[in-house]
């Protein structure tokens, strides 16, 4: 389970990337780059990790839905998930 100042840190930074999304494409359009510059560092898409909806991990993340390989294995096993069993052959 990630520290909760960890999850909180990467919802500002998705927040902060939807607040600027439209300003930093104007910019981009127009190749001002130094305007680009001046603009906060966490506004922009790449510092935002994915990270699994219900622990906050960050590796092992499936993004078709939206949590880790771990809560994957055991909401599948569980028949939580609509549509994945488990393999056989």
């Amino acid at each position: 389970m990630a520290k909760e100042s960890v999850k909180a840190r990467n919802l500002k930074r998705q927040a902060l990337v939807e607040r600027y999304a439209a300003k930093r494409a104007k910019l981009k359009e127009a190749g001002d780059y130094l305007a680009l510059d001046k603009l906060p560092k966490n506004a922009s898409p790449v510092r935002v990790r994915n990270r699994c909806k219900i622990t906050g991990r960050a590796r092992g993340y499936m993004r078709k839905f939206g949590i880790s390989r771990i809560v994957f294995r055991e909401w599948a096993a569980q028949g939580k998930i609509p549509g994945v069993i488990k393999a056989s052959w």
